[in-house]
């Protein structure tokens, strides 16, 4: 056996939060492998999409492997807390609900929970999904405190939670990172990419000024140019806007103003909807919607009308395309993040995906021969969790009740994808939700949404049964009774910043 000699030279192309989450990923995990070099290419004139604030519980995982300290990340990055969701109008007008992290009450008898709940709205129960959550009740309290595994019969122990943080910032704080564990920087902006004859792959890139920088493998970090994978390789793009017709954004902070809760918001609108995502310092905004259905000027105008705070900068619009590269890694060449493909932040994904991409490229970190037995399991892998991510999303516009816009209407009237349809079609006949190839969002998300955007099932699992009519009742009062009073002990946010370290000082607040 003569295996080909370890990959050493990595070049990324391009910074951002994507760009500089990957080198301190290489550095950390491969940074003691003989010969290896981390070369980030990166140029101040090329701003930053720099709108994705907002993350899903995964994301501890990844500061943890790079040993970051939770309330330094907390300080250096104005982030607060994060326990799920809040989804307001998009069942219809004045209608909210919380997609929340963690799960729903216990499971019981060996079944999961949603059936007693659903035996119990059968027989005169009439409380809400959301009033058997920690994170859920906790949050719209405005109120956080790290679970509690030790404690298995406490709802803290079925707690989990995520952040929300200045995207510009968390980059910033990689970069010192990274560089401080031998990733090598390099400023300017790059204007051709050499290829091998024979082979297609890249040998290098050429900057602005006329360095050259070679490398062995190359992660195409530029964002929606997809400067490598797209540009000069030539990978073609699928499409979904037929399924996720947004295809624009307008994004702008404020100051802080409005509920601080623990919660990212998202307010259906006319023709898109609405983020809300409180920091320390300030509020991120933005307005994804269907240039199709409205333009741009009214668009950027309703965002404007409805800020809890005084605009800190000018508006910032961007133009997008829902959909993946046929090939994320192609040749020897791996996109991520927006360089691989786009998914509307509507669950907070964007940052997610970089992160699944980094753990999927070091799982199968090729050697200089680049196989493509670990190539192709990489874009299958890759591929299934985008399709997996766009049916959830999907469910978002399909399962709602509004029909006061020609957007509604038309989301109102999709066609599901083969996936999301077989779902739909089992919750509805009998509450059970299914979960395939470990796909990210777990049953307990998909009940959120579905029950709450008014996907009824028509039965439930016979097991429910073996409890009468008087004892659910009881059981799910105990249950929602013991959430409520959990919750109402726990500390409000930022007295829990506080306590532990992780408040900004007020002089910051002023800083962007």
């Amino acid at each position: 056996m003569s295996a080909a000699p370890p990959v050493t030279k990595i070049v990324i192309v391009g910074g951002g939060t994507a760009g500089w989450m990957t080198a301190a990923a290489m550095v950390r995990v491969l940074g003691q492998m003989p010969g290896l070099s981390v070369t980030l290419i990166e140029s101040e004139a090329i701003g930053t999409v720099g709108v994705g604030e907002a993350t899903i519980p995964q994301i501890i995982g990844f500061n943890r492997l790079l040993g970051l300290d939770e309330m330094t990340f907390m300080r250096e990055t104005r982030a607060t807390y994060k326990l799920g969701i809040e989804f307001v109008d998009w069942l219809r007008p004045g209608h909210s609900y919380v997609h929340p992290f963690g799960s729903f009450g216990i499971d019981m008898l060996g079944i999961e929970f949603q059936h007693f709940w659903l035996r119990g709205q059968e027989v005169g129960d009439s409380s809400r999904i959301d009033d058997y959550s920690i994170a859920a009740v906790a949050g719209k309290a405005g109120r956080f405190a790290w679970p509690r595994p030790d404690q298995p019969k406490s709802p803290l122990s079925k707690l989990s939670y995520a952040f929300q943080f200045d995207a510009g910032r968390y980059a910033r704080f990689l970069r010192g990172y990274a560089e401080s564990a031998g990733a090598v920087r390099v400023e300017g902006r790059v204007v051709s990419v050499a290829q091998d004859g024979e082979s297609g792959f890249v040998t290098g890139v050429t900057l602005e000024d006329g360095r050259e920088v070679a490398g062995e493998l190359f992660i195409d970090c530029s964002g929606f140019r997809s400067l490598l994978l797209g540009q000069t390789l030539g990978v073609p793009f699928t499409d979904w806007s037929k399924w996720l017709p947004c295809d624009s954004a307008v994004a702008i902070p404020c100051t802080l103003g409005g509920a601080n809760e623990p919660l990212t918001r998202s307010t259906a609108r006319t023709a898109g909807w609405q983020w809300r995502i409180p920091l320390q310092h300030r509020i991120g905004n933005g307005h994804v919607f269907s240039s199709a259905h409205i333009d741009r000027q009214a668009a950027t105008d309703l965002l404007l009308a409805n800020l809890d705070g005084a605009p800190l900068a000018d508006p910032n619009h961007l133009a997008f395309k829902a959909g993946h590269r046929a090939r994320a890694w192609d040749k020897n060449v791996v996109a991520l993040g927006l360089a691989a493909g786009f998914l509307e932040p509507l669950e907070s994904t964007s940052i997610h995906l970089v992160q699944s991409g980094i753990a999927r490229l070091l799982a199968l970190f090729p050697d200089t021969g680049f196989g493509a037995v670990e190539r192709d399991r990489f874009n299958a892998e890759t591929e299934r969790e985008y399709i997996n991510i766009r049916d959830f999303l999907v469910l978002h516009y399909r399962a709602s009740e509004r029909d006061d816009s020609e957007f509604w209407r038309y989301c109102r009237h999709l066609e599901a994808p083969e996936g999301l349809a077989e779902k739909l079609d089992m919750f509805r006949s009998s509450g059970r939700i299914i979960r395939e190839n470990n796909e990210l969002f777990t049953e307990d998300s998909w009940l959120s949404v579905m029950l709450s955007q008014g996907v009824t099932p028509q039965g439930y699992h016979p097991a429910a049964w073996m409890l009468d009519e008087a004892e659910t009742r009881q059981r799910l009062a105990h249950i929602r009774g013991v959430i409520a009073q959990t919750a109402q002990q726990l500390p409000t946010q930022a007295e829990f910043l506080r306590q532990n370290g992780g408040a900004i000082a007020a002089a910051e607040h002023l800083t962007a």
